[in-house]
């Protein structure tokens, strides 16, 4: 049993405010001071950061300059680049008649409608497709740094995704004969669809979708009990549904970037809802929805009094020695931080005699991020010097802004085609569960938010054994338990090949699992959704290394959902089963999902 008790504060604060953890307290909360001088730059430059969508405009103009002067110092390279973009042209207007990427075949579905295949739209489809391939190729010279180029590639697409031909009435035959088909009712509508968004002012259509799906009413539903509050966590502790259970607990640990319930959504794609029905005793992590006065949390402060806490909280609340733990995400990275610390022949200081960790899941979650995908794109030291000085003066990173970040990594779907959708053809975007969960954003603290972008973008220190725990690195290798990772085949957020990473700094036993689907839906990917599968292969301890390629081509595929063979994993790794007992109402501070969950802010 862990010796580090929850305060007993937090038992009796049913009704009262939440209680600060125990053991060593939390970061100060107060903001840095700064110079008169260095208020006036944090002024220019995060005024000027809003109009490009809180990216560094200092960044991109360095890539630009670096660009620009060495294609200007290659007139061959510009050569090539005139004689493609002669041959391109000459393609746009003479197009290939082998039919192979016209109407429904387009790799693109803005443009697979069968009318975008007569002339003159095809002829505009296929001049945006030329330039598409031309600057595909014009963003790579040679001299120009990896990072810049992706740069100048990445927003060479942004552009021309607003400018494609989709996106404008005129150049649009379905939107055209739709205009003419509702007599320019849906146009009209799209205004005001338009105008709602301009003016923050919803209307009645969105005013209902926003009330479909509430939390506590039919999302996160799963019926529990907080059994544990800090001043950063709430711990659910869900309601046995089986006769008899394992008898080693699950603890699920969600990324502190959006709300838990991602992984309790409706009744039939809830994810806690399904190990409970499986015989497993979860706890759920709810990270606490900070505030300004919140600037000072520390990532250490979120590994300790998030991770940590609950493990001790969970070893108070039913006994347990061992313990199943599973992070999601950024929740993965952390939890895998707060097992390699533990695996230290010192441990933690503070924290000691812990239920043991039984094994670990990395859902979607990244220990390596020397990779990490189009979101390394937007990190480098312009870029995160920026973000410091926008969170210096709130106090905060806000749900909107770190939305807007996200939204250019799907800029054609959650952008352009949803706004042609919206404003040219007045069809408002019914939500669903995920896309409710999704528009309910959270902030980051300030300090925190710099050092998870320092620390694991930037300097990717866990991996190279540099992060420090109390002045002591900490490193993947110390870790002694048996490990499932779930990569998913589309995830701009946490790719797959940077995920699989893990099998070059880890010796122990490994189970892999690819799903097809992107960071969210591939994860909420419940048994009977349709048009599911997955890859799934086993290393044993002390295995050799495979490159990811060659696991892909020789790991075995399976039809349906990754959930079964997660869930037989853990019963495998798991001691018999015993007699389920429900949750102690000493030990209950209010029902599930609890009040941090309910924590919003008008931005």
């Amino acid at each position: 049993m862990a010796s580090r008790k929850p305060s007993s504060t937090s038992r009796a604060a049913k009704a009262s405010a939440p209680a600060p953890a125990a053991g060593q307290p939390l970061a100060p909360n107060q903001p840095a001071g700064e110079s008169a001088t260095e208020r006036l730059d944090r002024l220019v430059q995060t005024t000027v950061s809003r109009y490009a969508g809180n990216l560094s405009p200092l960044a991109l103009s360095l890539a630009l300059a670096d660009w620009g002067w060495h294609l200007a110092a290659s007139p061959g390279r510009q050569m090539e680049l005139a004689a493609l973009a002669a041959r391109l042209t000459q393609e746009a207007i003479n197009p290939p008649l082998d039919g192979a990427s016209v109407g429904v075949s387009d790799p693109d579905p803005r443009f697979r409608h069968e009318d975008w295949a007569q002339w003159p739209f095809s002829l505009l489809r296929s001049g945006f497709r030329s330039t598409q391939l031309f600057w595909q190729e014009a963003a790579r010279v040679r001299g120009v740094s990896e990072h810049n180029t992706d740069l100048i590639d990445f927003f060479a697409r942004q552009w021309l995704g607003m400018l494609t031909p989709a996106n404008w009435p005129v150049t649009n035959p379905v939107v055209l004969k739709d205009i003419v088909a509702s007599r320019g009712q849906h146009l009209a509508k799209g205004a005001l669809n338009w105008l709602a968004d301009v003016t923050r002012q919803p209307t009645a259509d969105d005013i209902a979708n926003a009330q479909r799906f509430q939390v506590g009413k039919n999302v996160a539903v799963t019926p529990g009990k907080v059994v544990y509050r800090n001043h950063l966590i709430e711990l659910i502790r869900y309601a046995p549904q089986t006769p008899k259970v394992h008898p080693e607990p699950l603890l699920i640990v969600p990324s502190w970037i959006m709300k838990y319930y991602i992984l309790d959504l409706s009744p039939h794609n809830s994810m806690a809802r399904y190990l409970v029905e499986q015989g497993h005793t979860v706890y759920m992590m709810s990270w606490r929805n900070p505030d300004e006065n919140d600037r000072d949390l520390a990532l250490d402060d979120y590994l300790k009094h998030g991770v940590l806490d609950a493990l001790a909280a969970i070893g108070q609340d039913c006994g347990a020695q061992r313990v199943h733990a599973a992070g999601y995400c950024l929740g993965g990275t952390l939890l895998a931080m707060a097992a390699a610390a533990l695996a230290r022949r010192d441990g933690v200081a503070g924290w000691r005699n812990l239920p043991a960790l039984q094994s670990l899941s990395l859902l979607a979650g990244q220990v390596d991020f020397s990779e990490p995908g189009e979101l390394g794109r937007f990190i480098d030291e312009g870029q995160i010097s920026l973000l410091e000085r926008i969170t210096r003066g709130q106090g905060f990173l806000s749900g909107k802004q770190m939305a807007g970040s996200f939204q250019f990594l799907h800029s054609r779907d959650l952008v352009w085609t949803r706004q042609m959708r919206e404003y040219l053809m007045g069809e408002r975007e019914q939500p669903n569960d995920l896309m409710a969960w999704n528009a309910d954003t959270t902030r980051l603290p300030a300090r925190m938010h710099h050092e998870y972008l320092v620390a694991l973008y930037l300097k990717n220190a866990f991996a190279n054994g540099r992060y420090l725990i109390d002045g002591q690195p900490i490193s993947v290798s110390d870790m002694q338990m048996p490990v499932f990772m779930v990569g998913t085949e589309r995830d701009h957020v946490s790719p797959w090949r940077s995920v699989y990473k893990l099998h070059k700094l880890y010796q122990g036993e490994i189970t892999f699992a690819l799903t097809v689907g992107g960071h969210n839906a591939g994860i909420i990917s419940e048994p009977g959704h349709a048009n599911r599968r997955y890859r799934i292969a086993t290393r044993p301890a002390g295995g050799k290394w495979q490159a990811a390629g060659g696991w892909y081509a020789s790991a075995a595929q399976r039809e349906g959902s990754w959930w079964p063979a997660w869930q037989q994993w853990l019963a495998q790794r798991s001691g018999t089963p015993v007699k389920a007992t429900p949750i102690p109402a000493k030990n209950a501070l209010c029902d599930a999902p609890g009040t941090y969950v309910m924590k919003r802010y008008a931005e």
